[in-house]
């Protein structure tokens, strides 16, 4: 027997074939249901278990250049709409877990390092993907030391501009400064250790009217320290040159033999006389003071002058004196010989 689909009924009403023997009976149903299908406890709470893994976040690391960590850095987290989206501190560990965060982009803030050695670093974007922590790390760089560099005149201090120098550590120059009208230059140099690290100072332009300062300096700065770096320039010596300018080199060139060389025919400028020179032979010669004649002057020699006679005079002096004594010790003789008599 065939039976007709109770779709064909109308809805208020639902009836039930009930088939004893060979007979068709029809009955009310016990309740009217809606024809449209029910959702089930199941089906509602599906969606939100798959909202839930969908939530991301952004685990974070903060370390130092020397790969320490850092404790105390604080972030905060900012949705699209500029609107914060999360926030906190890094740990003793360096982390940061950011957690529960819709799927996005999002932009990442370092509001304090938490460190008086350590600057913050720049704004950033970060992807957060379903189901996953995004990892981070973020490395906070050392902060600048402060440099102010004074330029003074070496004796009375006052402060000069136009003095340019150069700045860095070891072959690497990290900053150039210039002195203004009040004799100041400032500028940030990068330090790149927790402790304090050396630099030079190095002179390239000298003030106008003064000599530059050839030396270098050195000095040491920390991270986040003020350091101040003086510079003395001396004038430009004034006083006019010497009339005759001293060389390094002689008036006369210098030769391999003597200015005047003391020969028979050239005397020397110390000698009153000629000394002519004799030449040597197998027979004794006289000496030279006995006589004038002892020893004839060589041809070519310069004719004699009267300081030839100079032996002569002595000795014609010295029997003068002679002569004069005697005279003078007979006349005293006369005279006592007088006086007796006439006594």
């Amino acid at each position: 027997m065939r039976i007709r689909s109770v779709r064909t009924l109308p809805a208020a009403v639902a009836v039930a074939a009930t088939v004893a023997g060979s007979s068709l009976s029809w009955a009310p149903a016990a309740s009217a249901q809606s024809t449209d299908p029910t959702p089930s406890t199941s089906a509602t709470s599906a969606p939100r278990n798959a909202a839930e893994t969908e939530s991301g976040g952004v685990a974070i690391l903060k370390t130092d250049p020397g790969g320490d960590v850092l404790a105390g850095a604080a972030f905060t987290l900012f949705d699209s709409a500029g609107k914060e989206a999360a926030s906190g501190k890094t740990d003793a560990q360096g982390h940061l877990a950011l957690k529960d965060l819709t799927p996005g982009v999002y932009r990442l803030k370092e509001t304090s390092s938490g460190s008086p050695l350590h600057a913050t670093v720049d704004d950033q974007d970060v992807i957060v993907t379903p189901g996953v922590d995004t990892p981070l790390t973020i490395v906070d760089p050392f902060k600048d030391a402060s440099v102010l560099l004074k330029a003074k005149d070496d004796k009375t201090g006052k402060p000069l501009a136009g003095s340019a120098v150069n700045i860095g550590s070891g072959d690497k120059t990290l900053l150039t400064l210039t002195t203004g009208s009040d004799g100041t230059a400032s500028g940030k140099l990068p330090t790149n250790s927790r402790a304090s690290s050396y630099f030079w100072v190095k002179q390239i332009k000298a003030p106008d009217g003064y000599e530059i300062y050839k030396p270098s300096k050195t000095f040491q700065a920390k991270p986040g320290d003020p350091v101040t770096v003086t510079v003395t320039n001396a004038k430009i010596s004034t006083t006019p040159p010497p009339t005759d300018k001293p060389t390094d080199k002689p008036t006369e060139k210098p030769t391999g033999r003597p200015r005047e060389k003391l020969t028979p025919d050239k005397p020397g400028k110390d000698e009153a006389t000629p000394t002519p020179s004799v030449p040597a032979t197998d027979t004794p010669t006289t000496h030279e003071t006995t006589s004038s004649t002892a020893a004839p002057a060589p041809a070519g020699s310069l004719a004699h002058t009267g300081a030839d006679a100079t032996p002569w005079l002595i000795g014609g002096a010295g029997v003068l004196v002679a002569v004069g004594g005697g005279a003078l010790l007979s006349a005293r003789r006369r005279r006592t010989d007088g006086s007796t008599e006439n006594s």
